[in-house]
């Protein structure tokens, strides 16, 4: 009996020493976890603040890989003015009377939204041809398209009506002669590249065909005015 009684005290002391030893191990490791993440800056229930992204999935989703519709663009809603100057080149009856030459003239574009611009351009042109001359007014209202953008670099298309003022000065019957200054309807055409060089200012190159209505003119004045001209202009231009 006592040595079934000291065997139980030995039992029950071995037992209360391993209890306590795994206890005390189990506060040690809790608190060796717990210096760890204090350490390394890391919760060990880790939230994402309500509203909040995490900066790792953040900064994968906010990546974009350059393509067709990525890039630089301006705002919805801005003006740009844009200067041009390049070969003014006559074709049809104008090639007989006048001259091509470097002329300068200037663009507005209104961006509507992210494709599509509307575009007016105002040019003037007097090309000689020994005494004889053909004088181009013109207004251009249309719409600018961008075919593609890549990065900051857009091909784009234009195309419209515009009011348009052609004066002739001609040989008729052995004498120089000047037409009638009417303003007539036409339409133009154009395809070109540009560059946003920054969000304000970019460069371009443009290549523009006016075709004017034929203008009725008396016999004596040698008939009706016809002809055609096209522009190929290096641009710059700002945005505001």
């Amino acid at each position: 009996m006592k040595t079934n009684f000291l065997n139980n005290i030995a039992l029950s002391f071995i037992l209360g020493a391993l209890f306590l030893t795994n206890n005390n191990s189990a506060i040690a490791a809790d608190k060796l976890i717990t210096s760890l993440e204090k350490t390394s800056g890391v919760s060990k229930n880790k939230e994402i603040p309500q509203g909040g992204t995490d900066r790792a999935a953040s900064t994968k989703n906010s990546y974009s890989s350059p393509g067709i519709i990525s890039g630089r663009s301006k705002k919805i809603d801005s003006h740009t003015v844009m200067l041009g100057l390049g070969q003014s080149i006559l074709y049809g009856d104008f090639s007989d009377i006048g001259e091509d030459e470097i002329s300068p003239e200037i663009y507005y574009t209104y961006k509507a939204s992210h494709s599509f611009d509307f575009l007016a351009n105002f040019h003037y042109n007097d090309q000689e041809l020994g005494s004889t001359s053909a004088v181009n007014t013109g207004l251009a209202l249309g719409i600018k398209g961008r075919i593609m953008q890549y990065d900051s670099f857009a091909p784009f298309a234009v195309g419209g009506l515009g009011f348009y003022r052609p004066v002739v000065e001609r040989n008729v019957n052995n004498r120089i002669v000047r037409s009638e200054g009417k303003l007539t309807l036409g339409s133009h055409l154009g395809v070109g590249v540009e560059l946003d060089l920054n969000e304000k200012a970019n460069v371009g190159v443009i290549y523009h065909y006016h075709n004017p209505f034929d203008v009725k003119q008396d016999a004596s004045l040698g008939g009706q005015v016809e002809g055609s001209y096209g522009k190929l202009l290096l641009l710059g231009g700002y945005t505001f």
